[in-house]
């Protein structure tokens, strides 16, 4: 299943991707995204930004006819891995969200770019895969409204701190 998300942020690439590596913003939104325990960090790898993070999330966040197939508690881990700046301040990176204990998994690509009123969108395109034979395109369906409230909660958080610090 395709999923794509576009954020808009009133500040330039430059500022938005301060923000989401910034270890403090990135404990707000696990923090504020996770249901359970959770731990982030952000690091250099070469020239590149790594953003793990993992979130703990009881089995009852799936419809209850898949339960049975998953573990409990669920382990989320997301990680991106974020390019340097382009002459224009773009960025490109990539995301992968895997779950344990279930065959769900979410890769993709981002993108910082800027806008031709000073902000910049973040995009997000991945394809969300459960290799669940006969039942894969019903667990797709049935994880995705938790994606685009992750991206969502993203936005929002993103959003209100980036006024905070204006």
């Amino acid at each position: 299943m395709r999923v794509t998300a576009d954020m808009q942020f009133p500040a330039d690439p430059a500022s938005v991707f301060a923000m989401l590596s910034d270890q403090a913003f990135q404990e707000r939104k696990v923090g504020a995204v996770s249901k359970g325990p959770w731990d982030v960090a952000v690091r250099q790898e070469g020239d590149s930004t790594v953003i793990v993070s993992h979130r703990t999330l009881p089995s009852d966040v799936i419809p209850e006819s898949f339960r049975a197939m998953v573990s409990n508690p669920i382990t989320i881990t997301q990680t991106e891995k974020w390019a340097p700046a382009a002459p224009d301040s773009s960025r490109r990176g990539t995301v992968d969200v895997e779950l344990s204990g279930v065959p769900v998994r979410l890769s993709g690509t981002l993108a910082l770019i800027p806008t031709a009123d000073g902000g910049c969108t973040e995009q997000i395109q991945g394809d969300l895969k459960a290799k669940i034979p006969l039942f894969g395109a019903k667990v797709e369906r049935a994880a995705e409204p938790a994606v685009r409230a992750a991206i969502d909660a993203e936005g929002r958080i993103g959003l209100k701190w980036l006024a905070e610090r204006s």
